[in-house]
């Protein structure tokens, strides 16, 4: 089983690949179509802007393509901006569309109007909306790492986990076959691993039951 990196100019791509090669994984970066369509799933980091990562996918003719395949049922994980681009829009800079595999929108970060400093950048905790099977073996509270100025508002179902930055704010998101983590995972220890591990073998055994 080999597993796509979308190469698209606006991802954290070593860190993630060297994640994936840690735990054993055999995966590619790649931008090509064709790559995409041979491996069983697909990873989306991203870091930056939403509107120039979304134009830099459509650029590299991937927008419509990632769109298509994950309609058709492959596996797609998105990691912090590659999340926020799995909603139906974003309000950064101007609202962008973005490629509505997962209803709701990505805006600034409300912290209820605590003195939190944005961005959010360092350790938070987990706190479990569903337990599914990305988090399997993961305790409620488990630390993970974030470093965004944007999150994801969307109804409570597709939600799996919450962080909380002075109000409850999305940390991950999961419809089907689809699933996004607003934190990075390849750059949360073990526990982190442990969540690269899990999506590997939801790939493997088509083991996706969110929503």
């Amino acid at each position: 089983m080999k597993l796509a990196i979308v190469d698209y100019g606006a991802g954290n791509l070593r860190s993630v690949v060297k994640a994936f090669d840690f735990i054993g994984q055999d995966c590619v970066i790649t931008s090509s179509k064709d790559v995409i369509n041979s491996c069983a799933g697909v990873v989306l980091p991203g870091v930056g802007a939403f509107r120039e990562a979304a134009n830099k996918l459509k650029a590299a003719g991937l927008w419509d393509h990632l769109k298509a395949e994950a309609k058709k049922g492959k596996a797609l994980f998105g990691i912090c901006l590659g999340m926020q681009l799995l909603f139906d829009g974003s309000t950064e800079f101007g609202y962008s569309e973005g490629l509505g595999l997962i209803e709701g929108s990505v805006d600034g970060i409300d912290t209820g109007g605590k003195p939190l400093k944005i961005p959010h950048i360092g350790w938070n905790t987990l706190l479990f909306n569903k337990k599914t099977a990305l988090f399997e073996g993961m305790d409620y509270g488990t630390y993970v790492y974030f470093v965004h100025s944007f999150s994801a508002k969307t109804s409570d179902e597709n939600v799996t986990a919450f962080t909380d930055y002075g109000v409850k704010t999305v940390a991950s998101a999961e419809k089907k076959n689809v699933l996004g983590t607003q934190f990075h995972p390849e750059k949360s220890g073990e526990e982190g691993l442990k969540i690269l591990r899990n999506f590997c073998n939801m790939v493997k055994h088509d083991n996706f039951t969110c929503n």
